[in-house]
């Protein structure tokens, strides 16, 4: 999860999810998720699902690149 520039907000949250093969996850199921175990302002915004997450050398997530994909 990575804060992404908004016009209203100044930032919002984005999910950026590696699904399992076979997975049939949906949007809506992660944002219900969320929404029933964390605080309100902190459900993202915009879930989106991805191939790999992408990484260093050293196998940390690059999450300047994951906001370029907001």
């Amino acid at each position: 999860v990575v804060g992404c520039p908004d016009d209203n907000f100044g930032a919002v949250l984005a999910a950026f999810i590696v699904r399992h093969p076979g997975q049939a996850l949906t949007k809506a199921a992660v944002r219900h998720y969320v929404r029933d175990r964390l605080a309100r302002h902190k459900v993202p915004k915009t879930v989106r699902f991805v191939t790999e997450l992408p990484r260093n050398s050293t196998g940390k997530v690059l999450r300047n690149e994951l906001r370029g994909r907001c």
